[in-house]
């Protein structure tokens, strides 16, 4: 048995969909397509979510629906983000409203206040502030938005030298503490979730998703050599309500090699790349006897094994994908070497 039939009995229309569209390359016109793109309307996992959306356009905070970030700005973020990798129509009125929301509370330079600008009356700048908001707005398809544009030169503007973003900067210029889990090979103050952040809204852009900014942040997450099975799949079962979506700078504390792949193939990065065809065969690897990759929360199952068959089938033998970054064993806190 393969994973075919198993995708295609989902419950969800908007699994089956997917995996006509994107897997099995039906044309739009196709019959079976057309009456799964209706049937999407009445998926619990887009009505439950839509049915949550306030009067003016926002989230709020919904354990059960695995919304429980801080503020209403990054849960309206997040559950756009869901409705736009679930391919809901951008015209969609609910979409529209929350996109408002978000663009409601843009700065004039750009980006969003960070939940802790009270703490820190402006004087700091954490790049995932802008990052979330904008990464919600870019699934939907708001990436070439004129106020969207604006928030990319925002988060361009903050990023290190060495092609990572940082933690947070202080107005002075400084680098704020980073958590060892969340280092960077070959980048002193890197940080990993940050940088994730900024580089998944350049990879949802139609130009920025193949410029140099975006491939050098690759390059650097490509440089951690960890394996962890236990993570694999976890921001699919995020955008499926399966997992709660939690933390701010820790957004990204899970390092999610379904994530790094699905940002190769968006990139550019290519199998000639030793660490990609590594990455691939680890995953590959993981694959069950029926085609599934299981996932620890069952019902995002099949949506993890869509999402990993998706880039594994768009990952380019050859390309100009170029690697400067050699792979190195991830230490999150090395030790320190005593003097006597």
């Amino acid at each position: 048995m393969t994973w075919v039939p198993l995708l295609l009995s989902s419950p969800s229309p908007s699994l089956r969909y997917l995996v006509l569209r994107e897997l099995l390359g039906r044309p739009e016109n196709d019959v079976e397509v057309c009456e799964l793109a209706s049937l999407r309307e009445n998926d619990p996992l887009v009505v439950n979510l839509l049915q949550l959306q306030s009067s003016d356009g926002s989230w709020k905070a919904t354990e059960s629906a695995g919304l429980t970030l801080g503020t209403r700005l990054l849960n309206t973020a997040q559950a756009l983000a869901r409705l736009g990798y679930m391919e809901v129509d951008p015209s969609n009125p609910a979409i529209k409203r929350g996109a408002e929301f978000i663009f409601s509370l843009q700065r004039d330079d750009g980006s969003w206040p960070s939940p802790g600008d009270q703490k820190w009356k402006g004087t700091v700048v954490t790049p995932l502030q802008t990052a979330l908001p904008l990464r919600g707005l870019a699934f939907c398809g708001y990436a070439t938005d004129p106020r969207a544009e604006k928030a990319y030169a925002w988060l361009l503007k903050h990023r290190l030298p060495d092609g990572a973003w940082p933690t947070r900067v202080t107005v002075e210029g400084s680098y704020g503490y980073r958590a060892g889990y969340r280092a960077l090979p070959h980048s002193r103050f890197g940080c990993r979730s940050n940088t994730t952040g900024a580089l998944q809204c350049l990879s949802l852009h139609p130009e920025y998703r193949h410029c140099e900014q975006a491939r050098r942040a690759l390059d650097l997450l490509l440089a951690r050599e960890t394996r962890d099975q236990t993570i694999l799949g976890i921001e699919t079962a995020r955008m499926v309500g399966a997992e709660p979506a939690r933390g701010f700078i820790t957004f990204f504390a899970g390092f999610d090699l379904g994530l790094v792949l699905d940002l190769c193939w968006r990139v550019g990065a290519t199998l000639e790349d030793q660490r990609v065809s590594n990455l691939v065969a680890f995953i590959r690897g993981l694959q069950d006897e029926y085609g599934l990759w299981e996932y620890k929360n069952p019902q995002a199952s099949r949506w993890v094994t869509f999402d990993l068959l998706r880039s594994l089938s768009r990952l380019d033998r050859e390309g100009e994908w170029v690697s400067l970054e050699p792979q190195t064993p991830f230490e999150g806190y090395p030790r320190v070497q005593r003097r006597y």
